[in-house]
């Protein structure tokens, strides 16, 4: 059996030096997620939303200044506005034509803890988004890695191809010398021809499907054209087992952006509650000013002051009815938040479940390898020897390329769920 393998290692690697690749750019799975991570568009838009966020932040932090603002205005009249008859003969007319202007500033003194609340509310809004980023951050590598798994596993599929091709042409060989001997007959000829054709079309859809997720790796990862290959050769030995990666759901729940997202709604319906309350209570405001205006055709400046208190009176009864519906915006928060967790622990357990399950894929798969192999020389044997079909050769044949086929398909599915479970547990 050690020989054998060994056997089946020396003509897989045959195989893979004998499919030389186009001259391309090639990435490794690291580079081909911090490319993505650096040009994907959904990493640049979270940015962006970020940046937003921050500058929400910081316009709300102004509220806490003076507001200043400057007016000014003129007018012309063809007739006095105000006039006086002062005698038979004698009249005065005033403001004919005339200019105001002035600067005035106002300071909220208090605003029922409106805008301590709304900068409290700007920052989680700033926090919201920086998990926001996380889960696209999370998305992006994921996605990123299905698309490099996808195409190490065409491409693996087409080494397998190439092999199965070389043993088809020994095959034909040795059957059409003994067709010619007249040992056997055109039948088995015709077999391994027909064999032959259904790897060719096999090889076709393999080759389509390899450009197609090429273009699909290249564009999210921001490579133009599909100029873009991946650094990956098949293991020929049994993954490390997942045991390390396990972490109990109670320990990772806090560091899930999921989680997170959940606690920031609820503290920002928390506030928002506390800024509907403030709206129901009275404002003061101090202000001054400079004014300067020449309407009684001299120049006069002076100083303004002025306060104000605006009591919402007959928002009251509208205002009783917020407090109450975000009242119960905050429950429906928290009964989200309960929810949530324990939705994102049974995805914990979930994912860990799909991690160990896709192990014991790969392990039958790599034990199937090597039967398939085993069985795929003894057919070759007892063929050669007169005591198997032609038919049972090529069946052999073909669960040994079903067995290659599987194994890296499920070598691939191993690295996305070990992907997701570590995202799901918030690494």
């Amino acid at each position: 059996m050690k020989h054998t393998s060994k056997c089946f290692l020396m003509v897989w690697v045959w195989g893979c030096m004998a499919a030389p690749l186009a001259a391309q750019q090639v990435y490794t799975l690291d580079e081909c997620i911090e490319s993505a991570l650096q040009n994907n568009a959904r990493m640049k838009n979270a940015e962006n939303d970020l940046t937003s966020a921050r500058h929400q932040r910081k316009e709300a932090f102004t509220n806490y200044f003076p507001s200043i603002s400057a007016t000014g205005g003129g007018f012309l009249s063809s007739t006095h506005l105000l006039g006086m008859e002062m005698g038979p003969g004698m009249s005065l007319g005033l403001m004919k034509d005339g200019l105001v202007g002035g600067v005035t500033a106002s300071m909220p003194l208090f605003t029922g803890g409106q805008i301590v609340q709304g900068n409290k509310l700007s920052e989680v809004n700033v926090e919201k988004y920086r998990l926001l980023g996380r889960q696209a951050e999370n998305e992006v590598k994921l996605t990123a890695e299905q698309y490099y798994w996808q195409v190490a596993m065409l491409k693996e599929k087409l080494r397998t191809l190439h092999v199965v091709e070389a043993q088809l042409a020994e095959i034909l060989k040795d059957v059409d010398a003994a067709v010619q001997a007249g040992v056997t007959n055109r039948n088995d000829l015709l077999q391994v021809q027909l064999k032959q054709n259904d790897t060719r079309s096999t090889r076709i859809n393999v080759e389509n499907s390899l450009a197609l997720s090429r273009r699909l790796l290249a564009q999210y990862i921001g490579t133009p054209g599909d100029s873009v290959d991946i650094d990956f050769v098949v293991a020929d030995s049994l993954p490390e087992p997942p045991d390390a990666l396990y972490r109990r759901p109670d320990e990772s729940l806090a560091l899930t952006p999921e989680y997170n997202l959940l606690q920031a709604k609820l503290k920002a319906s928390r506030i928002e509650r506390k800024m509907t309350l403030g709206k129901q209570l009275p404002t003061v405001a101090i202000g001054g000013g400079f004014v300067y205006d020449n309407l009684l055709d001299r120049d006069r400046n002076y100083w303004v002051g002025f306060a104000t208190v605006s009591v919402p009176l007959s928002g009251w009864w509208e205002g009783s009815h917020s407090l109450k519906r975000s009242k119960l915006a905050v429950r429906t928060e928290e009964n989200n938040l309960r929810n949530g967790s324990e939705l994102l622990v049974i995805n914990m357990q979930n994912t860990w479940n799909a991690v160990t399950d896709a192990y014991k894929q790969v392990r039958i798969a790599i034990e199937s390898i090597g039967q398939s192999a085993e069985n795929l020389r003894l057919q070759t044997d007892y063929y050669h020897a007169g005591t198997c079909t032609m038919s049972d050769l090529l069946e052999a044949q073909t669960l040994f390329q079903q067995s290659r086929d599987r194994y890296v398909e499920a070598y691939a599915q191993y690295a996305v769920k070990k992907r997701e479970y570590l995202q799901s547990t918030g690494r």
